[in-house]
C-alpha cells in the first residue's frame, strides 16, 4: 500500500470530464481535479476504458430533469473497467492491482476521470479472457439485456420474440441471452447487421430498409424496441393477446401509461429502468467468460470526447463504442 500512495502523490490531480449546463456535446469539458479520497469502505479505481451509451446524451442533453436534478456541475460516463489502486479498510473482496468493471449511477455519471471512488457493491471482477476496452462495453448494455428478457419480457423456452434495433449495444446481449433461454428470436437490423444478427444466432433477420416489420403477417410473445422507433400502439398489431412490450425510452408519460394500460389490457407495456446489482456483474462476467460476443463499433482517446459522443448520437453503430484513458 505504501508504493502506491508514493504514486499517487507524485501527481495529486487527474482529468475529468464535466459540463455545467444542459445541451449537446459542445457542454463537455475536460478539467483537471483532485484525485479524490476514499472512505473506508471505498476504493479508488484507476479507470482504463469507459464505454458510451445513449442515456449519456439523454441526461447531458436534459432530457432526464427530473432524475438527475439541475445542480451543476455534473459529470459524464456511467460504465467502465480499471484497476483498483487504493482500498479502504473495510474492503475486503478485493486488493490492490485488481482489474474490474463497474457501473455508476445512471443518472449522476463520473466515469470518465482518470480516478473514481466506488464501493465493493459497484463493482466485480474482469473476466480475464477479455480486454478492458471490451470489459468497460459490457455492464450497462449487459444489465439492460438480462433485465429485458429475464425480467421485464420475462423470456422463455420457445417463446416467439421480436428485438427491433438488435445490432445496438443493448441489443448484441438481447439476441444471445434470449437464444440462452430457449426463445426463437427475430432480430430487425440495418443492411451492415444482417449477417452479424445471424452470428449472435438469431433465427431470422429482417432488414429494415427492405421489409417494413409493421406489415409482418406473425405475432410476438415479446416485442422489444431498442431503436426507439416503434411504439406500443405500432406494435400491438404484432402482438399476441398476452405479449409483452418493452420499450427504452423511461419518460414520465410513458412511465404513467404502462401503469395505466397494464391494469386493463393483457397486451403489456413494459419500460426499461436499469438498475445495476451486484448480482447481475457477476452473472455478466460469467457469461463473458463463457463466451458471450462483445462487440466494439469504435474506440476513442480520452482527448476525442466530443468526438466519439457526437458520432455515437448519430447512431447506426454495430455493437459499442468506448473511450479509452492512457
Amino acid at each position: 500500500m505504501t508504493g502506491l500512495l508514493v504514486q499517487l502523490n507524485k501527481s495529486t490531480n487527474m482529468r475529468k470530464v464535466i459540463y455545467r449546463q444542459f445541451g449537446d456535446e459542445s457542454v463537455l469539458e475536460v478539467t483537471e481535479q483532485a484525485v479524490p479520497g476514499i472512505e473506508k469502505d471505498q476504493l479508488l479505481i484507476r479507470v482504463k476504458a469507459v464505454s458510451i451509451n445513449p442515456l449519456d446524451w439523454k441526461v447531458y442533453g436534459g432530457e432526464m430533469k427530473l432524475m438527475s436534478g439541475s445542480t451543476f456541475p455534473k459529470s459524464v460516463g456511467i460504465d467502465f473497467s480499471g484497476i483498483v489502486e487504493q482500498t479502504g479498510s473495510a474492503v475486503t473482496r478485493f486488493t490492490a492491482g485488481d482489474a474490474v468493471i463497474g457501473v455508476l449511477d445512471v443518472f449522476k455519471g463520473g466515469a470518465l476521470a482518470d480516478f473514481l471512488v466506488v464501493k465493493e457493491s459497484d463493482i466485480a471482477p474482469k473476466p480475464a479472457n477479455i480486454s478492458f476496452e471490451k470489459a468497460a462495453a459490457l455492464p450497462v448494455t449487459g444489465l439492460s439485456a438480462i433485465q429485458i428478457i429475464d425480467q421485464l419480457a420475462a423470456v422463455s423456452a420457445n417463446q416467439e420474440v421480436l428485438i427491433n434495433g438488435a445490432t445496438g449495444g443493448i441489443g448484441v446481449f438481447a439476441v444471445q441471452i434470449a437464444k440462452k433461454r430457449g426463445a426463437r428470436v427475430t432480430a430487425v437490423v440495418s443492411t451492415k447487421g444482417v449477417a452479424e444478427a445471424a452470428k449472435w444466432g438469431a433465427d431470422t433477420v429482417i432488414d429494415y430498409t427492405k421489409q417494413d416489420i409493421k406489415l409482418l403477417n406473425r405475432r410476438f410473445d415479446a416485442v422489444i424496441d431498442l431503436s426507439t422507433t416503434l411504439s406500443f400502439n405500432q406494435a400491438k398489431i404484432l402482438m399476441k393477446p398476452k405479449a409483452v412490450f418493452v420499450t427504452t425510452l423511461p419518460s414520465p408519460l410513458t412511465l404513467i401509461y404502462s401503469f395505466v394500460n397494464n391494469l386493463i389490457s393483457g397486451q403489456k407495456l413494459k419500460v426499461l429502468i436499469v438498475k445495476p446489482t451486484i448480482e447481475g456483474l457477476n452473472t455478466l462476467t460469467n457469461l463473458a467468460e463463457a463466451g458471450l460476443q462483445i462487440v466494439l463499433d469504435k474506440t476513442y482517446s480520452f482527448t476525442n470526447v466530443r468526438d466519439a459522443y457526437r458520432e455515437a448520437r448519430r447512431g447506426k453503430l454495430i455493437g459499442k463504442s468506448v473511450i479509452v484513458l492512457d
